[in-house]
């Protein structure tokens, strides 16, 4: 599914209104607000209103939890000297308004001290909050793994979707989301490591070959110890599990790939969520795939649209 399809039946939330001659993209602190068929939509015939800042609220809604102060600094210095271009999108909750969308905007009008800001005000439910939220924090890669992933957790737990479900509302494949969920079996010190950016995702999805999360935190330390890249810690996990190493089998490493076969390698590696070892020489090969555990494989198999009779 393309970014063109995402936000379906977000219409009448997003300002569903014939699209206007197309305009230049309003500007922001970090360039040009990217289009995108989630981001809100001001319609000329939405009323802008102007609503005291301490009557607004963030949303619980919100996947995005870490927000940088450099980057709230260099958008409250725009705002100082454009103001608020592109009007805050919320909704009343009654004593309060909720905010849709522009929680960065909101942010940094609080550093600058600011008593009112524009808003729209929308109707919209829990669901068509979560998802909006989710869709604009994704497609402006706002959102860190960990975020990504309990936001895909709680779009599913919340309103009792499946992950094919989930993955069409955001625009994304089932394989994205289920191997973003995965992140969340890691022991939460581990979490902290990806959510900060200590730990590569390609990391973490290695050391969740290890079950116990005495074991991932183990692992964990000794990447960040020695620095280990991520093929180094799936000889540490294949230790740690009282195996070889896959990589060599107590032969001589195997020499360098070419670097057509390299890529692909990755891109399974992505695809699959797990280690691949393609050979290939001559139009002949083959395609080795590593589990570390049986849930593990039968994740693998769905991937790959095996069913189990």
């Amino acid at each position: 599914m393309g970014k063109s399809a995402l936000g379906r039946g977000l219409g009448a939330l997003l300002g569903g209104a014939p699209p206007a001659p197309k305009q230049p993209p309003p500007t922001t602190a970090t360039g040009p607000e990217p289009a995108s068929a989630a981001a809100p939509v001001v319609d000329s015939r939405d009323r802008v209103e102007r609503v005291a800042l301490n009557r607004i609220r963030s949303s619980p809604f919100q996947p995005r939890k870490d927000f940088s102060q450099d980057a709230l600094r260099e958008l409250a210095d725009s705002i100082k000297e454009q103001g608020i271009v592109q009007p805050l999108i919320v909704r009343d909750r009654g004593d309060a308004y909720e905010l849709i969308a522009g929680e960065r905007r909101w942010r940094a009008a609080q550093l600058l001290g600011l008593t009112e800001v524009p808003v729209i005000v929308r109707e919209a439910d829990d669901r068509a909050v979560l998802e909006l939220a989710l869709i604009e924090n994704l497609q402006r890669e706002n959102l860190n793994p960990i975020e990504e992933a309990q936001g895909y957790s709680q779009l599913i737990g919340q309103f009792q979707l499946t992950q094919e479900e989930a993955a069409t509302k955001v625009g994304k494949s089932r394989a994205v989301v289920a191997n973003a969920m995965r992140l969340l079996k890691l022991a939460p010190e581990i979490q902290a490591y990806v959510r900060d950016g200590r730990l590569s995702v390609g990391h973490a999805k290695v050391i969740l070959g290890l079950t116990r999360a005495e074991e991932q935190k183990l692992a964990a330390e000794k990447v960040l110890k020695r620095s280990l890249n991520v093929r180094q810690t799936e000889d540490l996990v294949a230790h740690l599990q009282n195996r070889p190493a896959a990589s060599h089998g107590g032969r001589a490493p195997l020499p360098m790939k070419d670097s057509h076969v390299a890529a692909l390698e990755q891109k399974l590696h992505e695809r699959l969520g797990t280690r691949v070892d393609l050979r290939y020489r001559q139009g002949k090969g083959a395609v080795q795939i590593h589990f570390y555990t049986d849930t593990d494989l039968e994740r693998v198999l769905e991937i790959l649209g095996v069913r189990l009779d």
